[in-house]
């Protein structure tokens, strides 16, 4: 990856559609959050996305979420594999749905060491657990040992929203605060807190100034709907910490960094927020 030539590097970003498919449907999670976004997403392959961030002169960080029960729609693997292909702009982190104990943790080990994932990607809320179970606390060793960056979903989500009981999924996994535990258990360990994280915004700024290793990333929403004090920590308390992310392919770059330049950001932050701030957490400097 020629970090010089990118303008930005996306930290969030998903892999919805395995290169292997023949078939792009949407299954009915992915429809209910099309409608939340108010937008139809493009559920491309990783060679497809890299393309994509190629023209934008882009890096992204690309993984799937992984559910116990449910069907994978593309592999940790193939994230990898075809992010190692494409590495002049792809970074892949795996996925582990802490419920698969033992068997989670053998294949975290794999997915380092044979795969060469640069970070795990937790989504509390879909996965059902608290951040700060001890549930977890196995997976989180093997990737404090990698010294990897964790990150994890917080507040409101896109999934199951809309639909009959929200699709099963419950908000209250994704507060915030539990990951203040995880931050003292694991001071070694970067953890992004995920998206502008409503209702909770204050708690995430809290522990983000609070614990020197936990990061936030703006994805999720359009800068424009930011509340006023997530843009008042970015400017100054939090401005190298915060990292930008889309959450493609429900939000395209595009539309994310349009509505960011509105913002009355300072001009020496944005080359921190966009590019800077990610590529040190990624050591990719």
């Amino acid at each position: 990856m020629k970090l010089d030539e990118l303008v930005a590097i996306d930290i969030h970003t998903h892999a919805w559609q395995s290169a292997l498919a023949v078939e792009k449907d949407l299954n009915e999670s992915q429809e209910a959050m099309g409608r939340y976004f108010r937008y139809t997403p493009q559920h491309a392959t990783v060679p497809e996305m890299a393309a994509y961030y190629r023209q934008l002169k882009m890096g992204f960080v690309v993984f799937t979420v992984d559910v116990m029960g449910r069907k994978p729609q593309i592999s940790n693997e193939e994230i990898a594999e075809l992010a190692r292909k494409n590495s002049d702009v792809a970074i892949p982190f795996a996925s582990i749905d802490p419920h698969r104990g033992a068997e989670g943790v053998s294949l975290a080990k794999k997915l380092i060491r044979e795969h060469g994932v640069k970070g795990f990607k937790f989504h509390p809320s879909t996965q059902a657990f608290f951040p700060n179970d001890k549930l977890a606390y196995p997976l989180y060793e093997v990737i404090a040992e990698a010294k990897l960056p964790a990150l994890f979903h917080t507040g409101q989500t896109g999934v199951g929203a809309g639909t009959r009981g929200g699709g099963g999924v419950r908000l209250k996994y994704a507060q915030p605060m539990h990951l203040d535990d995880v931050a003292v258990d694991f001071p070694d360990m970067p953890i992004i807190l995920a998206h502008p994280s409503f209702p909770w915004q204050e708690e995430a700024l809290s522990v983000a100034t609070h614990k020197p290793q936990v990061y936030i990333d703006l994805s999720g929403w359009s800068p424009k709907y930011f509340p006023p004090i997530l843009v008042q920590y970015a400017n100054t308390l939090l401005k190298d910490k915060v990292l930008f992310g889309s959450d493609y392919p429900v939000m395209t770059p595009e539309r994310w960094i349009e509505d960011f330049e509105k913002l009355p950001i300072k001009p020496e932050v944005r080359p921190l927020i966009m590019k800077q701030n990610a590529a040190k957490l990624l050591k990719l400097v």
